[in-house]
């Protein structure tokens, strides 16, 4: 079993920012992509970003790729996303997931991963 902890959310005003982690542990396969969405009241869980195993591939939402970076430490385990710029719409509790495996094929899938963490709340407050 592998479990997923997040950090970071809190309370900001607009135009602020903050750094999400999140720190994996359990039996995690020896490669693996890593990705964050997040959930607003009332909505569907959507995609935010994505990173590969090697980081050398990432991937954003359209409307979050100039603001949002996603980066990864493997002798960590930890993942993490630097959001600059926030705006009230980026409300939302925030999850990251682990997909077992090198692909990349498809991260910006929800139902892809094959695990998930608890969630942490991001408020901007305007």
């Amino acid at each position: 079993q592998v479990q997923l902890v997040e950090s970071g959310g809190g309370l900001v005003q607009s135009g602020g920012s903050l750094r999400l982690s999140c720190a994996a542990s359990g039996r995690t396969s020896s490669g693996y992509a890593m990705g964050w969405f997040r959930q607003a009241p009332g909505k569907e869980r959507e995609f935010v970003a994505a990173i590969s195993w090697s980081g050398g591939r990432t991937y954003a939402a359209d409307s979050m790729k100039a603001r949002f970076t996603i980066s990864r430490d493997n002798a960590k385990n930890t993942v993490y996303l630097q959001m600059n710029s926030l705006k009230p719409e980026d409300t939302a509790v925030y999850y990251c997931a682990l997909r077992n495996g090198y692909s990349t094929y498809g991260l910006n899938e929800r139902g892809s991963y094959n695990y998930w963490g608890q969630g942490t709340q991001v408020t901007v407050s305007s």
